[in-house]
């Protein structure tokens, strides 16, 4: 048991260094919290911590090349829990904490309430002002000595220089990256930043300020550590404090009362939190009241006043065994990443993608590297990048010179390379034959990818129009289409004939338009003529249509063998519905809208269609430039919010009322 406990500590503190110090993690989160359980039932059964153990330390030892920097008061870390009887079990220690000092000293601590907030996931710091200057400024370290870093933050736009508040105070925040920044500066080239935690925490060790100042860090705050001169009683009026000294602040945060109001934010957090342009890893609760989180104390390495419950891990580590190159309906060749089987999010792993050869070069991707991956809702996961020292004997993975499918040859456009075969290639006619048919598209029910497959081999089928040639007999033979069925296939694709422009336009395929540009072209041109005939600069008038976008429109369109398809299929009768101005728009146009909770009438999707139809903004969460609620059965933390913040609230049927019954 020694030796294993040995082995563990051994490998914790290697990954936690790599983590640290080094920048450079070789494990996934799930992997160390996993070692670190087994390491602390371990110690809990033999009642031996080793010298070494991370179980006596809260984080990473200060690095030498900055000024050591001791904290006034102690940074903890958090416990953590991953599951509802655990928050439960929680609960009643802390309650049990409180009973029995009210009992013995005859108090009356408040009743205990709760906030729910987010779990950043990236670097903690320090913020020291004194007589209402940034004075100190420094990592967490070991949550009693860390690393002075101040130039560096004093980089970071969301940290004032100075505040109102004349008074020492410590103030406690996360610096992140936000996932947009990570996106946007990798795709100006140069050094790969590998995730959003590992890019913040580099920036601020960088002994350059002009380094940290390129990556444009974010920060929230969250927490005050030390304060004199101040009378702070709950949570409350610490976060008040804080938004009237300017500092930053997350607008997400719930009270609660209960375990289930509790979980009920969690689970709302969790579902959506893919929307977020930030990393979060979980959710902490806290104890509102301050006399009471002192009565509760801390242990020697965390509060008992909060907690930290960790979602699932979005990152594990495993094996690259093969990449093959997949042909989309554009005919661009995707590299698609073959792992060894491994748990994810609730769900076994065994692909991922890698959007192109630039990105597996950069990634140093090879076959039988060991590689990072992350899902974050997504059906498929990405890989982020490969860890160098631990890949082993491996393969270069080359850029194929002809598309897989159809033996063309291929040619590289920008960052992609794409088969040069747009009419006989079969994935790329199956892929625009699905898109076509698509829900969000012209939508034919019962149309799928096997059919289009099927349609494919059985009769030839290269363009879109063809669908509309399809004869009884024909469909009749495919697979599994018996009587009933082909009846009601062929219904769909007469139906689908009477569609709405918008549809028409996401259908037809425009190159780097999605189904939001379609609605935006079709609200301001109302015709598909007028969209045929729109010129690049009054594409270009448009405010959600860029350069890019306006000439991909203006290229389509002036493309012979696409303007022969469209009025094809304006001969069999497709009839894009012209768009109308309505005065139903000026009722929530302009406004940001949130939709939550469970409808009756429309899905939570069609509500939102519809809402930038009419001309609002649709968008997944609450914060104080929201307009309007629309609150169905079961809303949670976003209903809570909205009502914190005074935003006003209506239910579904309120909402088609306000809109007019449709």
């Amino acid at each position: 048991m020694d030796t294993r406990m040995q082995d563990i500590v051994k490998r914790l503190n290697e990954m936690a260094r790599a983590y640290y110090e080094l920048d450079a993690p070789i494990a996934s989160d799930s992997e160390y919290d996993k070692l670190y359980d087994e390491l602390c039932e371990l110690e809990r059964q033999t009642g031996v911590t080793l010298p070494g153990s991370p179980t006596r330390r809260v984080g990473g030892k200060p690095l030498e090349r900055f000024e050591q920097h001791e904290h006034i008061g102690r940074l903890w870390s958090l416990d953590k829990i991953r599951s509802k009887s655990e928050l439960i079990d929680w609960i009643k220690r802390t309650n049990k904490i409180i009973t029995e000092y009210n009992e013995r000293t005859g108090s009356n601590l408040p009743e205990v309430s709760y906030y729910v907030e987010y779990k950043f996931d990236g670097l903690t710091i320090n913020l020291t002002y004194d007589e209402g200057k940034l004075v100190y400024a420094a990592t967490r370290g070991n949550g009693i000595v860390g690393e002075g870093i101040i130039e560096q933050v004093k980089t970071i736009n969301d940290v004032p220089l100075i505040i109102p508040f004349m008074g020492k105070v410590e103030i406690q925040g996360e610096c992140y990256m936000r996932t947009s920044v990570l996106k946007h500066l990798n795709e100006l080239g140069g050094e790969l930043l590998k995730n959003e935690r590992n890019a913040a925490a580099g920036a601020l060790r960088n002994l350059d300020p002009k380094v940290t100042a390129r990556r444009k860090l974010s920060c929230f705050c969250y927490n005050i550590g030390y304060i004199d001169g101040a009378d702070i009683r709950s949570m409350t009026e610490m976060i008040e404090f804080l938004r009237e000294n300017g500092l930053p602040v997350s607008d997400y945060r719930v009270k609660c009362n209960s375990v289930d109001e509790i979980m009920e934010a969690i689970y709302e957090v969790d579902k959506n939190r893919k929307d977020l342009d930030f990393l979060i890893d979980g959710m902490v609760v806290k104890i509102d009241d301050f006399a009471t989180r002192e009565v509760l104390g801390s242990t020697e390495k965390f509060p008992r006043w909060a907690i930290a419950y960790k979602f699932q891990a979005e990152e594990v580590t495993t094996i690259v065994r093969n990449v093959t190159w997949e042909v989309g309906r554009t005919g661009k060749l995707t590299p698609l990443a073959h792992l060894e089987p491994v748990e994810l999010a609730g769900a076994t792993i065994s692909r991922a993608t890698l959007n192109n050869f630039d990105d597996i070069q950069r990634k140093k991707v090879r076959i039988g590297s060991r590689v990072f991956i992350r899902r974050s809702n997504e059906v498929i996961p990405e890989i982020l990048y490969a860890i160098e020292e631990e890949s082993g004997d491996t393969i270069e993975i080359l850029k194929p010179a002809t598309c897989p499918s159809c033996g063309a040859h291929v040619e590289q456009r920008g960052a992609h390379v794409y088969c040069t075969n747009t009419l006989t290639c079969s994935p790329q006619i199956v892929g625009r034959l699905t898109h076509f048919a698509s829900r969000d598209a012209i939508d034919i029910e019962g149309f799928s990818e096997k059919t289009a497959e099927q349609l494919v081999d059985k009769f030839g089928i290269t363009t879109i129009p063809q669908l509309y040639e399809l004869e009884y007999e024909q469909v009749s033979s495919l697979d599994k289409f018996k009587e009933k069925k082909t009846a009601k296939f062929l219904a769909a694709i007469e139906k689908s004939k009477d569609c709405k422009l918008s549809a028409f336009l996401f259908a037809i395929g425009i190159p780097n338009v999605g189904i939001k540009t379609s609605r935006v072209l079709a609200k301001r041109f109302h015709t598909l003529e007028n969209v045929r005939n729109a010129k690049y600069d009054e594409l270009r008038e448009i405010n959600d249509v860029g350069d890019i976008v306006a000439q991909s429109i203006v290229d389509f369109f002036a493309d012979k063998e696409i303007a022969e398809a469209i009025d094809s299929l304006l001969k069999y009768g497709v009839k894009p519905e012209p768009e109308q101005s309505t005065t139903l728009e000026s009722v929530i146009s302009g406004k940001t809208i949130v939709v939550t909770g469970s409808m009756q009438r429309m899905d939570r999707k069609q509500i939102e269609a519809l809402i930038e139809e009419l001309g609002g903004k649709a968008v997944g969460s609450v914060s104080k430039k929201t307009d309007l609620v629309v609150a169905g059965e079961g809303a949670g933390s976003k209903l809570s919010k909205a009502i914190e913040l005074g935003i006003q609230v209506i239910d579904e049927e309120e909402f088609f009322r306000m809109v007019g019954d449709r």
